[in-house]
């Protein structure tokens, strides 16, 4: 058995909406801007499923953003680079997972695996919950490269925010969501804005007049 948690539950109707696409979609795209929860859920909803044995892997990854540092410049392994990026998420798995020593224990296991994008292509992932974010860093070629290693029995989830883009070339995720609804491929798409922010007012503030 694994810890007591509380439910998760949401907090504002686009959040419920989420929360239902992810226990129902086996593809579940969420774009808006920060504070609405588009990266807290999946995590969250991820520690829950491995808990339960509901999927035998979770795999976290983000393309490398440019407008930063390059990872070539950080010490260490890729995985190690990777870390400062997916404390979050580890942060927010581990509240649902009983504590760090969970997320320890699954890391050594290889049931959380942080993976480096640029070492995504060639992978398959089967019976995996698989989340990507800052995905509007991602080109075309890129997106469909990551939308086509999903294997069997696996649901992946693809978040990020459309007005952040820092790359030249058109953003990938905005051609997927273009692609889901063109072709009505079987996928959630949850378009939060700043009256779905539940951080604190002042992101609410910011996000609404920043682009004014």
């Amino acid at each position: 058995m694994g810890p007591q948690v509380p439910p998760l539950l949401p907090k504002t109707s686009k959040q419920q909406m989420y929360l239902d696409a992810l226990r129902s979609s086996p593809q579940v795209f969420a774009i808006g801007p920060a504070g609405t929860g588009k990266t807290f859920l999946p995590a969250a909803y991820a520690g829950d499923l491995l808990m339960n044995n509901q999927v035998s892997k979770v795999v976290l990854t983000r393309p490398n953003v440019p407008a930063g540092p390059s990872l070539g410049f950080f010490p260490g392994t890729l995985e190690e680079k990777m870390a400062p990026w997916v404390i979050p998420f580890l942060e927010t798995m581990s509240v649902r997972m009983g504590g760090q020593g969970a997320i320890d224990t699954n890391i050594k296991r290889g049931n959380i695996e942080v993976v480096p994008f640029e070492t995504m292509r060639g992978r398959s992932f089967d019976d995996a919950f698989i989340i990507v974010d800052e995905a509007q860093n991602l080109t075309p070629s890129e997106m469909y490269m990551i939308l086509t290693r999903i294997g069997e029995e696996s649901q992946i989830v693809i978040t990020g925010d459309l007005r952040q883009k820092d790359i030249k070339s058109d953003s990938g995720l905005q051609k997927a969501i273009e692609t889901v609804y063109k072709h009505a491929i079987p996928a959630a798409v949850i378009n939060f804005d700043h009256t779905d922010i539940v951080r604190s007012g002042i992101c609410a503030q910011w996000v609404k007049h920043w682009e004014d």
